[in-house]
């Protein structure tokens, strides 16, 4: 199978299934294509887009005792990793001049992204609830539409989300263990293992991709659009280790530890949302 196809296959199959199926084949590149930009990936009706304001918040931790609460969370993280995965193949068919270990990198990115969309998935199910019993928006997917480089995408999705992601799934490890629910927790846990790597990539990327007589903070800052800023790569509670772990320097994690997290509240009960 071409790569371009196998990305095509998770943007165009309504089908959860199919956009969570392997290759099957080993991937050659051969064909890249021409860019390609598409407005929207094929999903099923229940899981199409809807405004932000139309989705359920992140449940309150207090309120995780409660498995149809952790069944909130589980399906508007399946839903980030979902999105993840797709935006992740609009890469590849936007930017098929990318360099070929980018290429073959990514895609080593998206098996992970499948895997942890079916960990949330299958926990749903544990929890007596479906993927499409809420609506979910698409506030990664539109991000990704302002996408204008390979370095957009580096600091947008790897250094902005999956970083943040850093701090979030350990966030909610210790949450998911204050309830005694230890399969939540080792969804969290494992999840945070490899976004340690994704933003490794983004990391390595960046530095190969960008002027040399530019800093990684200086890139980074040009070329996210707002709404996007630094202060959306981290959550309340700062954890410098996995930044260090995936290549960061000292210098780019104190000027993320020193800004201020922009979380916002909420409906339910003040907790910030993970978007």
């Amino acid at each position: 199978m071409e790569l371009r196809e196998f990305a095509r296959q998770v943007l165009d199959s309504p089908s959860l299934a199919a956009k969570l199926a392997p290759p099957g084949t080993e991937l050659t590149d051969d064909a890249p294509g021409l860019p390609e930009r598409p407005a929207l990936p094929a999903r099923l009706r229940e899981l199409q887009f809807c405004g932000r304001r139309q989705t359920p918040p992140m449940p309150h931790p207090d309120t995780f005792g409660d498995p149809h609460r952790r069944a909130v969370a589980h399906h508007i993280m399946a839903n980030h990793e979902l999105q993840a995965l797709e935006v992740m193949a609009f890469v590849l068919v936007a930017f098929p001049q990318a360099p070929a270990e980018f290429r073959r990198g990514l895609v080593r990115i998206m098996a992970d992204e499948q895997r942890h969309t079916r960990l949330h998935v299958d926990r749903l199910l544990e929890l007596g609830s479906n993927f499409g019993a809420l609506p979910v928006n698409g506030y990664f997917w539109n991000k990704a539409q302002e996408f204008q480089s390979l370095l957009d995408y580096l600091a947008g999705l790897p250094l902005t989300f999956e970083g943040r992601n850093l701090d979030h799934t350990l966030e909610f490890e210790a949450i998911f263990e204050r309830v005694g629910d230890l399969r939540g927790a080792g969804i969290m846990r494992a999840i945070h293992r490899d976004e340690i790597q994704h933003v490794a990539f983004g990391v390595h990327w960046l530095r190969i991709l960008k002027p040399a007589d530019v800093s990684d903070w200086e890139v980074y800052e040009q070329h996210l659009h707002w709404p996007l800023r630094p202060e959306k790569s981290r959550g309340a509670a700062f954890h410098r280790e996995p930044r260090l772990a995936a290549g960061m320097s000292i210098e780019f994690v104190d000027r993320l530890e020193g800004l201020s997290s922009e979380e916002k509240p909420k409906t339910e009960s003040g907790k910030p949302n993970v978007e």
